[in-house]
């Protein structure tokens, strides 16, 4: 008998391997998958600006980025003594304007470099629904908790995101011609715009996805919110709020993101990663055990391996902390 409803998903030409930079931008699904990959040593930028939802907001990013443009000065705003852009996720924020320009500068510079150089760009676009501010009507990325009256609220129409990302992918294009830019439609479901609200939204998301992988041969599709709303068709995969996939989705979501686009030439590096990442998990029932000092001295050895081509840095840093607090 079956119980999910699985469908074949193409596998990429070109896929993902450990040599050349990967990008990642849009909503919690990009950061996700970022996660999935930087946690396997792959090279990768993910989500510089923060979590960013609308597909207009996540192209004009990068376009500023690859273009060198100067910060839009007139969407800073001021919160509770913190300085934030309204073009950006409240994770990009600091004490004063100064110090705020600095760090997106800096921010646009590393996403130019990892833009001329990727491999891959991973693009997941979580809402049609955009809020105006101002008499110039500028799109935002995230309203910071400001007062409702100072925004617009609309729906994207298609032909407005396929404007959007064709003049991105013409420049991107002439600094990377390369590169390869994966689409999807976030699982996410914002249920906050209301149910059939967010059906909409998501079938312009994907029809605007659509559009452009018919348009441009470079762009595909990653089908994960059709893995979400089919093969996994059933509230048990989503977290207690209802509304995001839980850990038990997001790790079949990237074993098939991983058959699809990831090279299986990686699989033995990323099962070896994968049982770093599980020992340095491990509580000891006994932490002054002779088994288990035996256990931290061969796990030292294959971190200091490791780290001579990958950043195991954080990783080195948890096991000294572990050795360290043995006997406490």
């Amino acid at each position: 008998m079956l119980w999910t409803t699985s469908f074949d998903i193409p596998e990429g030409e070109s896929k993902i391997n450990h040599h050349k930079p990967i990008f990642s931008i849009g909503s919690c699904f990009s950061t996700m998958i970022g996660e999935k990959l930087a946690e396997r040593k792959f090279p990768i930028l993910n989500n510089p600006f923060g979590t960013l939802f609308n597909p207009i907001s996540i192209a004009q990013v990068m376009e500023d980025a690859a273009l060198e443009m100067p910060i839009n000065t007139d969407m800073i705003l001021v919160r509770d003594g913190l300085y934030l852009h309204f073009g950006m996720h409240s994770d990009v924020v600091a004490y004063s304007q100064d110090s705020l320009e600095r760090l997106i500068h800096k921010k646009q510079q590393h996403t130019k470099q990892v833009l001329e150089n990727a491999s891959h760009i991973l693009i997941t676009f979580g809402t049609a629904w955009i809020y105006e501010y101002g008499n110039d009507g500028q799109i935002v990325a995230n309203c910071h908790k400001q007062p409702a009256d100072l925004f617009e609220k609309r729906l994207l129409h298609p032909d407005e995101i396929q404007k959007a990302f064709s003049g991105f992918f013409n420049i991107l294009r002439q600094i990377n011609p390369d590169v390869q830019v994966l689409l999807t439609v976030s699982p996410v479901r914002h249920i906050k715009d209301g149910i059939p609200e967010d059906r909409l939204s998501k079938s312009i998301l994907r029809l605007a996805a659509h559009d452009l992988t018919e348009t441009y041969d470079f762009v595909q599709y990653f089908p994960a919110y059709e893995i979400m709303m089919d093969d996994l068709r059933d509230y048990r995969f989503y977290k207690e709020d209802m509304i995001h996939p839980n850990a038990q989705a997001e790790e079949y979501i990237w074993e098939r993101f991983k058959t699809a686009w990831v090279d299986p030439k990686t699989y033995p590096l990323i099962l070896e990663f994968e049982g770093i990442k599980k020992d340095l998990a491990h509580r000891p029932f006994n932490p002054d055990s002779p088994a288990h000092i035996k256990f931290l001295d061969n796990l030292q050895k294959k971190l200091e391996r490791y780290s001579r081509d990958f950043d195991f840095s954080k990783e080195m840093d948890l096991l000294r902390k572990q050795v360290h607090s043995r006997g406490k």
